[in-house]
């Protein structure tokens, strides 16, 4: 069943220039150019592995030929950079400075390349309970000088309470140090643990990602493009470029929040779904409860790294239609590696797309010499089967789509064994009970009807399937998120991942803290580059307690989290062709 694009209305912001979308995949970057909420233009260009700024910078040339570079209202890019360094090992070595206080061990904090763990700490309300020792932190500059460490990272506990001893220990480090991620900068959210992780990742992706955004500004600087550049981030938002150079690890899994919101743009519903993303290495898998997406309720984990940066719910796995096709004990193997590219381009194994080729099901013309390596490498799987090469292509479709059914309905009880937590809310006794599948990717229309009969759902997929992370790139906007604390007992108000401390009377209420919330996540959203226009902000969570000493009661901690949630700067229309 097949999604024809017949033509986008804008819903507001009527006159918008051009908006440039690209999204960065293991095997392809993807570009679109969307002009009045229409796809003008769209190219899909090989990932080059070895140097991924100029497999942007190939594929940016020829999707602008031709265009006024005047006209581009902004630059939507996701990518794989951050999360490259940190599933591939290249990183940049960290010194982490932790303060961890009383009563928790230090083994399974460790992470970075050297730890110092020192004394001193703040308690849960953000009393000064006792100081760090000076001769600790001279002790770490020599340590880390020593391993030509250059980047680090300060975490005390319960820094969001009072960040005082992270930021004197900032002071006395960068004078030798750069960069150095201050914890409580990264989220307001209580979770140590995470908390030192996080840090930890921001600061060991720092110059990689930075060495990335330096090299694209100076060459859109030289081909006199001004327009601003904004990166996707796990939550399915954008930032513009300069935050994210500030805050890179909020850059990791940028690519399957790209998927998400082609997905969402491009294929809207209100009920239960299973979305599928299938690229050329990967398929990512997502889900919506009634219509809006499941989201980590703490953050997303990477590596081995569980981390407070919030995201989509995703999951990926190793199949797509480059992946690499072996024989083990009688049967076939799909992924999870990708070794190269098809068998009939030229690539080392059989691969998906050789199947879909011999089964005459790419809508892309192919050579003859290409056609016959197609068949070549199913010649090869159908020895070892004793069937016919038909036969081979089938069954590899087959199991693809066994493949994904079977992740599926793992996860769904997975997620149903638990509560349901999505972008907006929690949702108590809920159960995600999928509807319809919509799926994009290049081999979208191939298994969308073996997709219907396995999971006997109807399956959805755009015209535009195989750049629709690129639309989802294009069209996401501004997000961000804040936690916030108003202590009247104490007379302030805190939010750490903005930095601000305000003093507040003892009669401070939930509604005013509510307020001043919405007030400062559109001031942060707009920092980060929203139009004002876009800003749709919301309070997620409330609550106040009284704090009690002794027989009476001294004051309310009341804590606000409020977001700017993510959304499409506007939505394309499509209609379903039956």
């Amino acid at each position: 069943m097949d999604i024809i694009l017949l033509g986008s209305k804008i819903r507001k912001g009527e006159g918008l220039k051009l908006i440039v979308g690209l999204d960065m995949g293991g095997t392809n970057i993807d570009g679109v150019i969307i002009e009045n909420g229409v796809v003008v233009n769209r190219v899909k260009k090989p990932t080059n592995r070895n140097d991924l700024f100029e497999s942007i910078w190939i594929t940016l040339g020829e999707l602008l030929s031709g265009y006024d570079n005047t006209k581009i209202d902004r630059i939507n890019l996701s990518t794989t950079v951050s999360t490259n360094a940190i599933v591939e090992n290249k990183t940049t070595p960290v010194g982490m400075i932790i303060q961890s206080g009383p009563g928790m061990p230090h083994d399974f904090l460790a992470c970075g390349d050297e730890n110092m763990f020192i004394s001193g700490y703040v308690d849960h309300r953000g009393e000064i309970i006792e100081d760090f020792q000076i001769s600790e932190i001279d002790k770490a500059i020599r340590l880390f000088k020593e391993k030509n460490i250059n980047s680090c990272a300060v975490v005390t506990k319960f820094s969001t309470r009072n960040p005082k001893f992270e930021r004197n220990i900032k002071e006395i480090l960068e004078k030798s140090f750069s960069p150095i991620t201050m914890g409580h900068t990264m989220s307001g959210k209580l979770n140590f643990p995470r908390r030192v992780y996080t840090s930890y990742l921001n600061s060991a992706v720092h110059n990689t990602f930075n060495e990335f955004s330096n090299s694209i500004k100076k060459s859109l600087d030289q081909e006199g493009i001004i327009a601003p550049i904004f990166i996707l981030k796990a939550d399915g938002g954008t930032m513009n470029i300069s935050t994210a150079e500030e805050k890179p690890v909020e850059t990791i899994l940028s690519g399957p929040a790209a998927s998400f919101m082609g997905i969402n743009a491009m294929l809207p519903t209100d009920e239960d779904a299973i979305l599928l993303d299938i690229g050329g290495t990967t398929t990512d898998i997502f889900f919506l409860a009634d219509g809006v997406p499941l989201f980590e309720p703490l953050g997303i984990k990477i590596d081995n790294y569980n981390t407070l940066v919030r995201a989509i719910y995703s999951v990926s796995i190793g199949l797509g239609g480059d992946s690499s096709i072996s024989i083990v004990n009688g049967n076939i193997k799909i992924g999870p590696r990708r070794e190269g590219i098809p068998y009939a381009l030229g690539g080392p194994k059989p691969t998906p797309t050789d199947a879909m080729i011999v089964l005459g099901l790419i809508t892309e013309k192919h050579t003859d010499s290409e056609k016959t390596r197609a068949n070549k490498a199913m010649e090869i799987l159908s020895r070892e089967l004793s069937i016919s090469i038909e036969d081979v292509a089938k069954h590899i479709l087959n199991t693809m789509g066994n493949i994904i059914k079977d992740k599926i309905d793992e996860l769904l009880q997975e997620i149903n064994s638990q509560p349901v937590y999505t972008v907006k809310e929690l949702l108590y006794g809920k159960k995600v009970e999928p509807k319809l599948i919509n799926i994009i990717g290049g081999p979208a229309n191939v298994l969308a009807p073996i997709l219907e009969k396995k999971f006997n759902l109807p399956c959805y997929f755009p015209k535009d399937y195989h750049v629709a992370n690129a639309v989802g790139a294009a069209l996401a906007k501004p997000t961000t998120e804040i936690n916030m604390v108003a202590n009247t007992s104490q007379g302030v108000l805190s939010v750490p991942e903005l930095e601000l401390y305000e003093k507040i009377d003892r009669n401070y209420t939930v509604d005013k803290a509510k307020k001043r919330a919405i007030e400062l996540v559109k001031e942060s959203a707009l920092s980060l580059g929203a139009t004002r226009d876009e800003i749709e902000a919301e309070i997620v969570e409330e609550s106040s307690f009284n704090m009690v000493k002794g027989f009476y009661t001294t004051g309310k901690n009341i804590r606000i989290k409020a977001q700017v949630k993510p959304g499409l700067i506007h939505r394309l229309r499509s209609d379903i062709n039956d």
